[in-house]
């Protein structure tokens, strides 16, 4: 086994920024054209290398390629045991689980599909992996995932979903020395505001599974002038909502929450402007249970949203499984340590490597 805390600090060291994916797929690309026993197709800055063995049963192993803007932090840093460095915990780490097992395991029991996609950091029209799903769904079919996102060599299952709603109300300009003359649009976001702070969330347990969700005012805009009543006051709200419920019972959850009486003015508004549905744990997979018991895996709720719900939305259960800390995921301090890089290795050769004769 090559030295996976140096392979990390290899891919840390090649700059991929959202966007700027091209000199780390060059680099994937060329090691992936000289392993043999895999057929390599690109689509953009998208990578597919899988083994054609005619397996009963195919696994996919995914991660993305790129990171956030780098903060002072895009060399690659080792000290003992740890590496510090932008994309170091989300995801170079898991990137280097997955090109090692591409690399050195040639006869899997099953046959494996390393995905290795670019633009998850940036808005989901650019993601690497949805173009995979819309222009060659042949390149990504399976029957069980699992997406080396960041969860310290824990199983995180499934995901939240997560909603953008925005709220208008309308009110009536007038001077504020004489503020009863109007009507003011920003005082009316006040109940509505009381009720996020008092909200109490939901705790559904699903398939062993303690999902949290949450409601949260992310944004508030509105005001004229310092001395005008203001007449529209603009509020956007986050929502992330448990793989217990469809968007639709998300939107009317939240509608309930918002504008329990329904809206009050002519004028006024509540409107989705964004949502991605979540995914159920799916841990009954065989391929995802024997991953779990094997190797006594800690198994936990994703409270996120990731693209374990790309997978589930074309009927491909699938799991959050990498060796990086989510917590310093996007932070100046970004790193990772040795063991979960090696003990996520481990726990995945251990999966797709057949047992001796």
């Amino acid at each position: 086994m090559a030295d996976l805390l140096a392979l990390t600090a290899d891919l840390v060291g090649i700059p991929s920024e959202s966007h700027d994916e091209g000199a780390i797929t060059a680099f994937l690309r060329s090691e992936l054209d000289a392993t043999p026993w895999l057929a390599v197709d690109q689509l953009g800055n998208n990578l597919v290398a899988r083994t054609q063995l005619g397996r009963p049963l195919r696994l996919i192993i995914a991660g993305h390629t790129d990171t956030v803007p780098i903060n002072d932090n895009g060399q690659p840093r080792v000290e003992g045991d740890a590496l510090w460095g932008c994309g170091a915990s989300d995801m170079k780490s898991g990137l280097a689980v997955m090109l090692e097992l591409a690399r050195t395991v040639s006869e899997p029991a099953v046959d494996v599909t390393y995905v290795f996609y670019e633009a998850e950091e940036v808005d989901a029209v650019h993601n690497g992996l949805g173009r995979l799903f819309s222009e060659r769904p042949d390149l990504v079919a399976g029957d069980a995932a699992i997406l080396g996102e960041p969860t310290d060599g824990t199983i995180e299952a499934g995901c939240q979903g997560t909603m953008r709603a925005e709220l208008v109300l309308v009110g009536a300009r007038a001077h504020t020395a004489r503020p009863w003359m109007g009507r003011n649009a920003i005082h009316r976001l006040g109940p509505v505001l009381d009720r996020l702070a008092s909200y109490v969330e939901r705790r559904p347990v699903i398939d062993g599974c303690e999902y949290r969700e949450a409601v949260q005012a992310v944004l508030v805009e509105g005001g004229v002038a310092g001395n005008v009543v203001p007449d529209l006051a603009r509020l956007r709200v986050n929502h992330r909502f448990a793989p217990d419920r469809s968007a639709a019972e998300a939107e009317e959850a939240l509608r309930a929450l918002i504008v329990p009486g329904g809206l009050e003015s002519d004028g006024d508004s509540f409107e989705v402007v964004d949502c991605a549905s979540g995914a159920a744990p799916g841990l009954t997979h065989p391929l995802l249970r024997s991953l779990i018991d094997r190797n006594r895996l800690e198994v936990r709720a994703k409270l996120g949203w990731t693209d374990v719900a790309r997978f589930a939305e074309h009927g491909i259960p699938a799991a959050n499984f990498g060796p990086g800390d989510a917590t310093l995921a996007h932070t100046r301090d970004e790193h990772v340590r040795r063991a979960p890089i090696e003990s996520t290795f481990a726990a995945l050769r251990d999966l797709i490597t057949p047992p001796p004769a």
